[in-house]
């Protein structure tokens, strides 16, 4: 929990001790509830107008923050999910499968963080192995045969960095995705719901559009990577975070990403139905079909987009 957060539940609980009493001793304390309602109200408006980009990174990570399955599960209809790479064997740090939003039919693909440490350990912390990014390729190319769009939600401190992975193709496996998907004759749209890292998070980015929750990340490591490699300390995750420019808002100032989705005040964890909802009607309005029409005028777009994206700095 963040330090602001603690203060705001802190007040909160003041108010309703103070409304219990009012109501159990029928004293009159209708002024004092209303002043502490009116700070408290002030203090919301003031914490999560100025995260700084450790309270953003700290959200990400969140064990209450909403996963991939949470979103679909809410966002579409009559979901199925598809299992393994046809290769080695299914990577459950990556869930795939077939749904409808609305009535359209959609190929989703999602990196699942455990909301448990057990259930982190059995998804591997949403760090995919090969097969994992090799069983997305797979539903990938299944879309693109039966002209279904591509949605994507991306949620990884990264790819799997592990002996095994490696000796099985780590790095081929997100090199081809990103191949790929910038070639792939099917419209794609990536939402980054929390933390994006690294390749990792990249293999299932190329897309026609890049969407961040408001406290999502999105960085070429993590800040404590980056602290490890450039101060030699990776307890200077903090200064790292400042530095990297992670967040939504310096990311989509830099037209890395498309579209910055607002969350409910707090974080998405404080309202998953509510962040659901607007991801859902966000989606609504892209016009797939006219995108799936055009296809090549639509490919066209995705790579002048990746050639242009980003920005210098002076």
């Amino acid at each position: 929990m963040l330090e602001s957060e603690k203060k705001i539940n802190e007040l909160s609980n003041r108010i309703e001790e103070l409304k219990q009493f009012s109501n159990t001793k029928e004293v009159d304390l209708s002024l004092e509830i209303t002043r502490l309602e009116d700070k408290l109200k002030k203090l919301k408006e003031s914490v999560y107008s100025n995260l700084s980009p450790m309270d953003k990174l700290t959200l990400s990570r969140m064990l209450e923050r909403p996963t991939a399955l949470d979103y679909i599960e809410r966002v579409f209809d009559s979901f199925i999910e598809f299992h393994g790479d046809r290769y080695y064997k299914d990577d459950s740090a990556i869930v795939g499968g077939i749904g409808k939003l609305n009535s359209m039919p959609v190929t989703i693909i999602a990196q699942q963080k455990g909301t448990n440490m057990n259930e982190n350990i059995k998804r591997n912390f949403a760090m995919p192995r090969p097969e994992g990014y090799r069983k997305s390729l797979r539903l990938m190319k299944q879309a693109e045969k039966f002209k279904r769009p591509v949605i994507c939600f991306v949620d990884t401190p990264g790819a799997y960095p592990g002996m095994d992975a490696e000796e099985r193709g780590q790095g081929e496996a997100v090199a081809r995705n990103l191949m790929e998907m910038s070639i792939l004759k099917t419209p794609i749209i990536s939402i980054v719901i929390g933390e994006g890292g690294s390749g990792g998070a990249l293999a299932l980015s190329v897309a026609d559009e890049i969407w961040m929750l408001e406290h999502a990340v999105y960085s070429v490591l993590s800040p404590e990577g980056f602290a490890s490699i450039l101060w030699k300390d990776s307890s200077k995750v903090k200064e790292a975070a400042a530095i990297m420019k992670i967040t939504a808002q310096d990311i989509k100032g830099y037209n890395i990403i498309d579209k910055i989705i607002e969350e409910p005040k707090g974080g998405a964890h404080k309202d998953v139905d509510q962040m659901a909802k607007t991801i859902k009607n966000e989606l609504l309005k892209v016009p797939f079909k006219s995108l799936s029409d055009n296809i090549e005028e639509t490919l066209d777009k995705r790579y002048n987009k990746y050639r242009a994206i980003g920005s210098f700095l002076e």
